[in-house]
């Protein structure tokens, strides 16, 4: 008999946390881990079981959805729940799953499970299928072809994106790109720098280059890369 699928809901409002509850316990298919009132103890529940669905409210005190979704390592598939409409953009290209308004009846519920389930049974982001990523900078989305992207540059909490046409500076973080970008096309070389692997046209004791430009290697970085270049 096939796993049931194990669902985490975090919502600071009572009842909506009783509505989600009520939703999921209709569905034999799912197994209602806990609930949570705010993300600190939501993200020691995700540390400590397997979640593979994530209900996740946007407007939380401390820590709001959006804040808790970029601290998440190995994201379970993520539906948020919320009364605001305009987090649509920015929770896309954090990558959730699907995105419901308030108030939401349950058949609405069930297509978005539906959804999560289809995302936990299929190919991830991170698999090489998926050739390109959604980046949001200068209230737009640009489409950014893993082909096309040189090196990616640490900046603060910024990162600028340097592609074979243009630049484009962000709100990211290098780390979490470092886990969902493709690992067979991307490599960290330094605390500020990914680079693309097949765009790399030398390595020395402290730069490797990326279509002319110098890219310095830390020292902490530099057997991981000898190895993945090796391989």
């Amino acid at each position: 008999m096939k796993r049931k699928c194990n669902v985490l809901i975090v919502d600071d409002e009572f009842l909506a946390r009783k509505l989600l509850t009520e939703y999921v316990s209709k569905l034999d298919y799912l197994n209602l881990v806990d609930t949570c009132a705010d993300a600190t103890k939501a993200m020691e529940v995700l540390n400590n079981e397997q979640i593979d669905i994530l209900l996740l409210d946007i407007q939380m005190p401390d820590i709001s959805g959006m804040e808790m979704l970029r601290l998440i390592n190995n994201k379970p598939a993520v539906i948020l729940t919320t009364a605001y409409s305009e987090y649509a953009v920015d929770a896309f290209t954090l990558g959730v799953v699907d995105y419901l308004l308030k108030p939401f009846d349950y058949a609405r519920f069930v297509q978005a499970i539906n959804k999560a389930i289809n995302y936990n049974t299929s190919e991830t982001p991170n698999d090489a299928a998926n050739d390109y990523m959604m980046v949001k900078a200068d209230y737009k989305l640009y489409k950014v072809n893993f082909d096309d992207l040189l090196f990616i540059e640490g900046q603060h909490e910024y990162v600028t994106f340097h592609t074979k046409t243009k630049r484009i500076t962000a709100l990211y973080s290098l780390r979490n790109l470092e886990e969902t970008l493709p690992k067979d096309k991307f490599v960290r070389t330094h605390k500020s720098y990914i680079v693309s692997i097949k765009n790399i046209e030398d390595i020395d004791k402290i730069n490797v280059t990326v279509a002319g430009n110098k890219i310095p290697v830390g020292a902490s970085y530099r057997d991981a890369l000898i190895e993945r270049l090796s391989n």
